[in-house]
């Protein structure tokens, strides 16, 4: 398990899965600003890759974000658009909405980010979140991502264009001490 402050990323396990699926994914709004897509139900039994993990695949890695204290599920986060040319990857997560607003979107990206530049040693990591996702914003540059650029109206979510903000932060000018 990687360990934050607050979080640890560990496998997926089996049990994480209908947590996952009902709280996180079925929930239309959240999964609408969060996915690029628009939203569909996940069945139960569905091998869907945003529930159930493909070990083998190699340009993608997820974790279930967890408590450290007594190891309860809060969320999802996943390394995905790993390029090893270029050692670069983008960032993502999901936190269920009970544990929102308790500062783990800050530690699961320094986790992510550690795990990024130290254990796969990656050159360049970016997030891309919607420009009023202010959690997620924060969460980014309290771990030095900076602004690169917006988006103009990129999102489609819900009957609306929106903004999207491109963060980037390079294995330089990271300090894992920040957060």
């Amino acid at each position: 398990m990687l360990k934050g402050n607050k979080v640890g990323l560990r496998a997926r396990h089996e049990e994480d899965v209908p947590i996952l699926r009902t709280e996180l994914f079925n929930d239309v709004v959240n999964a609408s600003r969060a996915e690029g897509g628009p939203w569909r139900p996940i069945a139960p039994d569905s091998k869907d890759p945003r529930v159930v993990v493909d070990e083998t695949e190699q340009k993608h890695v997820t974790f279930s974000v967890v408590e450290l204290e007594g190891d309860t599920l809060v969320g999802t986060a996943n390394l995905w658009g790993i390029d090893n040319h270029n050692r670069s990857a983008h960032i993502g997560l999901g936190l269920l909405p009970s544990a929102r607003g308790k500062g783990y979107g800050t530690d699961v990206v320094a986790v992510l980010t550690h795990y990024g530049f130290v254990v796969r040693g990656l050159q360049r990591l970016q997030i891309e979140t919607l420009s009023d996702n202010e959690a997620m914003l924060r969460s980014a540059e309290r771990n030095g991502f900076v602004r690169e650029g917006v988006l103009r109206s990129s999102a489609w979510v819900m009957g609306e264009f929106l903004d999207e903000v491109l963060l980037g932060l390079l294995a330089r000018d990271w300090n894992p001490n920040r957060s």
